[in-house]
């Protein structure tokens, strides 16, 4: 199944009644899901277009539907004026088989025109559209428009903030993480393997989870206010549901049914995932240590994945035959592989590879010129001031940060940086090196921060404004999360509390 077909359904599950707050939380659940696994980017490109498109399918059914009841309200005045009785009207309109035209004066306001024809068997026919908009279908019209231009902004940001809140909780959500990786493995090379999948996943998807709850409500709050019955559908219009469910339905059928293809990828990428969690659990031994790392770390993260990738240009992308001939008669020829090397020179985003290669060059320039141990010396006397707040400050300052920059380049300055101080000071270096590398990915205040803001800010309806009021809160309130997190399941799963001995080294040339 296509990664479009897997979001498409897990909306569909969140829109069986589709309230105003179970919309956006199903939008945004869905985009932290595929964040995790695939871009920021490119989730967000995909989860946008579908979210603004059942906005406008709700805003139109509740236009038509303010409409007729317009037109019932004005016939009803149309007729109590005419002084026929009510148990006549039926009557009166069988008498005459010719249109009729009654013009209502709404006290100066408007002429309303409305032409009236008999239905058979005497049944009372709705009246044509109005003619000229009165001052009261003006003023909802409006009213209208800026409630669903608030709904349209917050849908937006909340699309791709959960992106970027997603791609925090695997480790390979998202480029930063991976940085941390690599250079957790390069100035500390007997750190036992301390970040791999697992446990990065046990300790941020708890944080995501979080941090993505608090991001919902403080968009419902910013856009929707305090109203319950309106956050969360009390006495919506029935017909405005069942169409915006048929939006996403529609899109969903589109797709069609599994193909052999998707059906080897969605295998692979769930055997992927299971192997890499069970590779190290941490509570127990995994089949690495059981199998192949008893002396030496020979299997990690990595293997796993090259393993993955080489079975994609193995497989094939068609259900095979065992020999046989075409329709021409000529012999059947094997069906393309699932995966093949121009498609991966193509698509393959290399630009990683040289910013993963550039961060690795900067830290081993920082070590033999001797800048990571004077700025480790400098940073020395922070030892006085308690470990949370070191960490919380930095968090700011990383998250300050990278509005400005992208949180690629973020991670790659400070990243050796606070690791010369972690060692200078005799503090674990996690204790500010995860915490940081998660809020370099905390970029919600201004468009240019990340690719996803750049893409809801495209669409026209926000402001640079909108983005930051609504930003500024959610990164405190981010920071505030990770040190928590930190401080608490963290620090009982790295054991942060304490020095370890694989930290304690020179890093100076």
């Amino acid at each position: 199944m296509s990664v479009t077909s897997i979001s498409l359904s897990n909306v569909l599950n969140a829109k069986q009644k589709p309230m105003i707050a179970n919309l956006m939380m199903g939008f945004m659940g869905t985009t932290a899901f595929l964040s995790m696994w695939i871009s920021n980017t490119a989730s967000t490109a995909m989860m946008l277009p579908i979210a603004n498109a059942v906005l406008k399918q709700l805003c139109d059914s509740e236009a038509q539907a303010e409409e007729r009841e317009m037109d019932l309200m004005a016939i009803r005045v149309a007729w109590t004026g005419t002084g026929i009785p009510k148990d006549q009207e039926n009557q009166a309109f069988e008498m005459g088989d010719k249109e009729k035209s009654i013009t209502i004066d709404d006290g100066g306001a408007a002429t309303y025109t409305k032409d009236v024809k008999p239905r058979e068997n005497g049944v009372k026919l709705e009246p044509e559209p109005e003619v000229e908009e009165s001052l009261e279908a003006r003023e909802r019209r409006l009213k209208r428009e800026a409630k669903y231009l608030n709904l349209d902004k917050g849908m937006s940001l909340s699309v791709c903030y959960a992106a970027s809140i997603g791609g925090t909780a695997t480790l390979t959500g998202t480029t930063p993480n991976l940085i941390l990786k690599g250079q957790v493995d390069e100035l500390f090379p007997g750190n036992e393997d301390i970040i791999n999948f697992a446990s990065w996943f046990g300790f941020s998807f708890p944080n995501m989870v979080l941090m993505l709850i608090i991001s919902w409500l403080w968009l419902q709050f910013m856009y929707l206010g305090c109203n319950m019955k309106k956050s969360f559908g009390c006495g919506m219009n029935k017909d405005g549901d069942k169409e915006a469910y048929g939006v996403i339905k529609n899109e969903y059928k589109k797709l069609g049914s599994m193909r052999f293809a998707e059906g080897c990828v969605l295998v692979l990428f769930v055997l992927l995932v299971l192997l890499w969690f069970t590779r190290e659990p941490g509570f127990m031994p995994g089949w690495a240590t059981v199998l192949f790392n008893k002396d030496r770390p020979y299997v990690t993260d990595g293997t796993v994945a090259i393993l993955m990738s080489t079975l994609f240009f193995m497989i094939p992308s068609q259900l095979p035959r065992c020999g046989g001939y075409s329709e021409d008669g000529k012999p059947l020829k094997a069906p393309p592989t699932l995966l093949n090397w121009d498609v991966v020179q193509q698509k393959m985003p290399w630009n990683i590879l040289l910013l993963l290669g550039g961060g690795f060059a900067l830290a081993r320039g920082s070590e033999v010129s001797g800048l990571s141990q004077w700025l480790g010396e400098s940073l020395a006397p922070l030892q006085s001031i308690p470990p949370f707040a070191i960490s919380f400050l930095l968090c700011l300052l990383t998250a300050t940060f990278t509005e400005c920059s992208s949180n690629v380049a973020t991670t790659t300055l400070f990243l050796p940086i606070l690791a010369s101080m972690a060692v200078a000071i005799k503090l674990h270096p996690l204790y500010v090196m995860l915490p940081c590398t998660i809020c370099a990915s905390l970029a919600f205040m201004l468009p240019v921060a990340t690719p996803p803001n750049a893409i809801a800010f495209s669409y026209g309806n926000l402001k640079v404004m909108d983005m930051a009021k609504a930003g500024f809160i959610l990164n405190i309130v981010g920071v505030i999360t990770i040190n928590i997190a930190l401080n608490t399941w963290g620090a009982a799963m790295f054991n942060l509390n304490t020095f370890p001995d694989w930290a304690n080294v020179t890093i100076i040339p």
